[in-house]
């Protein structure tokens, strides 16, 4: 009995604790509260899913446009803050998002059973169905998910409709990739036969493009798949409410269907009249300018730390030489992606101000020092030692032997190699696209979704990465004609 009455005690106070804990949590969330401190609330989104979020030229700036942005901006209103956009790749926004770069994700996410794991949602804001864009020509062959047997379908990479297609069209290949721009792509050039999207987005490419067309592949959905919501971090229940409350009051007054969707349309319709590459001309411009920029900034730093490790690699100091071993080959050894991807998500998850453009800059500096520093260390070592040795015979300590001999006969030797790393560095930056910075891969995909043109912007961007390293490349020759000369 005593046992009885003293376990009925234990699992009343243990229920009374998990309570009073669950209230201490509610109470110490000031996630509303650190956004309205800040005066910002940073969104984000993929800016390639019209007419949920997509890009406009306006007096020769991006501008983000959509039904989302305009309900991102009636919340930020509500708050009393600014709203600041952050522009990436689609498979990244739960990244920046747990790793707390952005304050929301607004995406025309669906709040899968998958992600609730790792993030709070916001009520369903607006519902569509899940349909197919296929070529025209392929009206006749195509009309719902069975007869696509054995064809490849395209889907953006973490959506809902990836995971549709590999559970209910298990007889087909599945081809995912970040962008949407690149599935059109890939369908308007046979790479794959259809692409799996939202409804309001599949319409909005097949109204800008005649060879395109719309169908219902009659996907089974479940209502619990459906719909888009707003995305916070775990934890972000104040803010949730007050998504919560703005969205009810949009809801009530019906502005998606009223105001938000005729707005997108409007500004999709002038993007119709205005798709030549000459209205984007400062897209590109823009482009160049920050490509130039990380180069010629990753260039000085990875120069500098190449030579550093070289000589810590060639040093008789055990610790020095371990250290430059272990950094040269761990950096050579992963991909550049994920050291950027690193930077930016990891260490700035750490350091919450760092901009994605001096992430960008400190991940390609690194990597470039890694391979810079072996190219130095092969041009000292191809140095006869009879040239350290006469340098010594002549006073010369070991750092003035380096200096005055060692280094500039090394330097000549290595110079087209050395050439051929910063000319990679410039094809190299692309790279940091995948977090928003605005290079010119970045800058291309921009006017991709603001144009519904695919190659165009492609070739456009090839002719000026072609146009900027060759002409690297004739600089760099003709130091190199002085140094045979001299």
């Amino acid at each position: 009995m005593k046992i009885k009455k003293f376990l009925l005690l234990f699992i009343f106070l243990l229920a009374g604790s998990l309570i009073c804990f669950g209230k201490v949590q509610a109470s110490t969330d000031t996630s509303l509260q650190q956004v309205k401190q800040k005066g910002t609330l940073v969104v984000g989104t993929s800016a390639d899913y019209p007419p949920y979020e997509f890009t406009v030229k306006k007096n020769g700036q991006t501008k983000y446009v959509g039904l989302d942005i305009e309900i991102a901006k009636q919340f930020a209103k509500k708050l009393g803050v600014k709203l600041e956009i952050k522009n990436m790749n689609f498979d990244s926004l739960l990244v920046a998002l747990e790793t707390r770069k952005v304050d929301m994700v607004i995406s025309g996410m669906n709040p899968t059973p998958e992600r609730k794991k790792s993030v709070d949602f916001s009520k369903i804001y607006y519902r569509g169905k899940q349909y197919m864009l296929i070529n025209k020509k392929d009206a006749a062959r195509f009309k719902n998910i069975h007869s696509f047997k054995g064809q490849t379908i395209g889907a953006q990479t973490g959506s809902l409709q990836y995971q549709l297609v590999q559970q209910q069209m298990k007889d087909n290949q599945v081809k995912g990739l970040a962008k949407l721009n690149d599935l059109v792509i890939a369908l308007q050039s046979g790479k794959v036969n259809a692409v799996a999207m939202e409804e309001a987005t599949a319409k909005a490419f097949a109204e800008n493009n005649t060879s395109l067309k719309v169908i219902d592949p009659h996907f089974n959905v479940k209502s619990s798949q459906t719909g888009s919501a707003i995305a916070f971090h775990k934890g972000s229940s104040s803010l949730v409410a007050a998504a919560n409350q703005t969205i009810d009051q949009i809801k009530q007054k019906n502005l998606i269907n009223q105001k938000y969707i005729p707005l997108a349309g409007k500004y999709m319709s002038n993007n119709s009249k205005k798709n030549t590459m000459w209205n984007y001309w400062t897209y590109f411009a823009k482009g160049i300018e920050y490509t130039l920029l990380i180069t010629a900034i990753s260039v000085c730093i990875g120069f500098v730390l190449g030579t550093l490790f070289s000589l810590m690699r060639l040093s008789k100091i055990k610790i020095l030489h371990l250290l430059a071993v272990w950094y040269i080959e761990f950096v050579r050894g992963t991909p550049l992606m994920v050291q950027v991807m690193f930077v930016y998500f990891g260490i700035g998850a750490v350091i919450q101000s760092m901009p994605a453009l001096i992430a960008g800059i400190i991940a390609v500096s690194l990597n470039s020092a890694a391979y810079v520093a072996e190219i130095i260390r092969s041009g000292i070592q191809s140095i006869p030692i009879g040239q350290t040795e006469a340098a010594r015979s002549l006073g010369m300590s070991q750092h003035e032997a380096y200096r005055y001999v060692i280094i500039p006969q090394a330097l000549k030797n290595i110079w087209p190699a050395l050439g051929n790393e910063f000319i990679t560095l410039i094809k190299e930056s692309s790279i940091v696209s995948i977090i928003g910075v605005g290079d010119l891969m970045y800058e291309m995909q921009l006017v991709q979704s603001a144009t519904y043109k695919g190659v165009l912007p492609i070739f456009i961007a090839m002719v000026i990465y072609f146009i900027m390293t060759f002409s690297l490349s004739n600089v760099l020759g003709y130091f190199e004609r002085k140094m045979k000369h001299a």
